[in-house]
């Protein structure tokens, strides 16, 4: 881990503000606890949510039977079931 001058990064008032509770002493400052939803880095979670909605169209509006779509897909047949009444 890199360590970088307190002095070049803090305005001064909060420079000031700091060294009233760790002045001369080491510290960490944690990341934001903010976490993304599974997949949104990658781009897999937009990848699953396309191929359900082409999934549902070919069901609904292609008349499609659910065994082919499990073909079509590599799916077991209670996937498709799961993505078609989600």
């Amino acid at each position: 881990m890199k360590y970088f001058n307190a002095s070049d990064i803090l305005p001064d008032e909060l420079l000031r503000e700091v060294q009233k509770y760790a002045q001369g002493k080491a510290l960490y400052i944690p990341k934001n606890n903010e976490r993304r939803k599974w997949g949104e880095g990658s781009g897999a979670r937009s990848y699953y949510e396309q191929r359900n909605e082409e999934i549902q169209k070919k069901f609904t509006r292609d008349q499609i039977s659910m065994e082919a779509l499990a073909i079509e897909y590599c799916l077991s047949i209670e996937t498709i079931r799961k993505i078609l009444y989600k």
